[in-house]
């Protein structure tokens, strides 16, 4: 093999690898571990939980939440669900208004979740991660288990 092919066939594949690792931290980009920030969060209608924690686990294919926490009143929370990026329904667990959700990715930092009840659309949930990495933010819309409109800017700081 001459010098100049092995030169191109190493430079060929050194971007491969470099476009590979590229492509792998983008996709984990959502994944991560955050607190609520309650001074940055805005909760309409109010109020909002004491302590919330989301942890995040997610790929190109995939997107798993378990979010634990303590609710206005004091009593604890917890949600979770594992769903393919592939906008088809998934089962959800300690929500009162939803019992499904469907999760696609917008971009590599950015997802968009459908929360459903009875086959309807209840709130959409928006959550996009700061190009630093440090905080993550969701915003929802749509209705809570009592039909109010709910419009949550929620912030949280990674651990």
């Amino acid at each position: 093999m001459s010098t100049k092919r092995f030169a191109i066939l190493t430079t060929t594949l050194l971007l491969l690898a470099f476009a590979l690792a590229v492509a792998a931290a983008a996709a984990d980009q959502l994944s991560g571990t955050g607190k609520m920030n309650p001074a940055k969060s805005k909760y309409s209608p109010g109020p909002a939980p004491k302590s919330l924690t989301v942890k995040v686990d997610s790929d190109e294919n995939n997107f798993n939440v378990a979010a634990d926490g303590t609710d206005a009143d004091g009593k604890p929370t917890h949600v979770a669900y594992s769903a393919k990026l592939d906008g088809k329904d998934y089962p959800v667990t300690g929500l009162p208004y939803a019992e499904t959700v469907s999760v696609q990715r917008v971009d590599a930092a950015t997802v968009q979740s459908t929360l459903k009840k009875g086959g309807q659309v209840v709130m959409t949930v928006t959550t996009a991660v700061s190009k630093d990495g440090k905080t993550r933010t969701s915003t929802f819309k749509g209705k809570d288990e009592q039909g109010h409109d709910v419009n949550n800017v929620v912030v949280y700081d990674k651990q």
